[in-house]
């Protein structure tokens, strides 16, 4: 599997100041910039978490150093791991998982519009690169606060409210991918197959 389908880490370097406060929330979808994959990140027990949401090839974790964990699909695989905000700065600091040699490496993340988003990686703090991602889907609200947030009461709807209901689409999730160009057809009610990335075991697991 190629470090620039999944990390970005190989083009250009440098940081791009942020032009609006609009530009500030690197949650959502992003496409990388070759378009073999969409990578969703998401606030997840206060840090931010990127996993595999759709890919161009489906492929398996076959280079981790944990063999246990070799046969995993990359769909839904950890890529963005425990990012932390930077102090009075919009860029967010944490590991990137290279899944061409199984290793974390230094990353940061910086949202640089509202729809586009710079990863730089370093390996040994001296090899430096990154690459520019472009927003797919919306932000997404912060599992915490989602949580946190109580339940309201609803009435029971009425009969011909639920006929209405019942040959009604469904309306998407929020914060769920539309279907990228190139994105194999959904045979099911929904294409997103990875869904809130927090609940996922390898993101639970590790931001507890």
């Amino acid at each position: 599997m190629r470090l620039a389908i999944y990390t970005g880490i190989i083009l250009t370097s440098g940081l791009v100041c942020l032009n609006s406060a609009s530009a500030a929330d690197p949650t959502g979808d992003w496409r990388v910039a070759d378009g073999a994959a969409n990578i969703r990140i998401a606030q997840c027990n206060g840090s931010m978490w990127g996993v595999v949401a759709w890919e161009k090839t489906p492929g398996r974790d076959e280079k981790n150093p944990d063999v246990s964990k070799r046969t995993r699909p990359t769909l839904g695989m950890p890529i963005l791991i425990d990012m932390k905000k930077k102090p009075d700065h919009d860029q967010w600091e944490g590991q990137v998982y290279d899944a061409e040699d199984g290793r974390l490496y230094s990353s940061t993340i910086t949202p640089i519009s509202a729809d586009q988003l710079e990863i730089k990686g370093c390996a040994l703090g001296i090899f430096c690169g990154g690459e520019t991602w472009t927003r797919v889907a919306p932000p997404i609200p912060s599992h915490d606060a989602a949580k946190a947030a109580p339940k309201a009461k609803s009435a029971a709807p009425s009969t011909a409210a639920a006929k209405t209901a019942a040959t009604t689409p469904a309306a998407a999730k929020p914060g769920a991918a539309p279907v990228p160009a190139g994105a194999p057809k959904s045979t099911g009610a929904t294409t997103d197959r990875v869904g809130d990335i927090c609940l996922l075991p390898d993101v639970a697991g590790a931001s507890h």
